[in-house]
């Protein structure tokens, strides 16, 4: 597909959606050769509260909503990523240990890469699985 054919779908996307809908476009060079790469993200600005489970391991955060249970990557906003690392560890004492949580937030879709991302504005942690406490 021409870059042309992207700016086009770009500015239709951009007409077809609401006000609460934010758009970012980039183009990146390589320093061998020059070459475009268009990446479409649509942030929705409005926060939600979902609850469902956090899981961590191997360095990535997910979260498995307990309506749809559909699994979305987690970007936590102005969050040191390292304490919270160290904070799922020491809570479940180990990776891929579901915790259940609440996550308030928003949804961010990168279309050409086909990904959904949560990002969370803050979040409690609600249970343990596995602790009964």
């Amino acid at each position: 597909m021409k870059f042309s054919h992207y700016i086009i779908i770009f500015f239709a996307l951009m007409f077809v959606s609401s006000c609460s809908v934010q758009m970012k476009v980039g183009v990146l060079k390589d320093n061998q050769e020059s070459k475009g790469e268009l990446s479409i993200i649509l942030e929705s600005t409005k926060e939600k509260t979902y609850i469902g489970w956090w899981i961590y391991g191997e360095g990535h955060h997910i979260f498995k909503d307990e309506e749809t249970l559909e699994e979305y990557d987690i970007d936590f906003l102005d969050e040191n990523m390292k304490e919270l690392q160290d904070l799922y560890l020491a809570v479940c004492e180990m990776e891929y240990f579901p915790m259940e949580c609440s996550m308030t937030g928003y949804f961010k879709k990168e279309f050409f890469k086909n990904q959904n991302i949560l990002v969370v504005t803050r979040f409690e942690i609600l249970y343990v699985e596995g602790c009964g406490e």
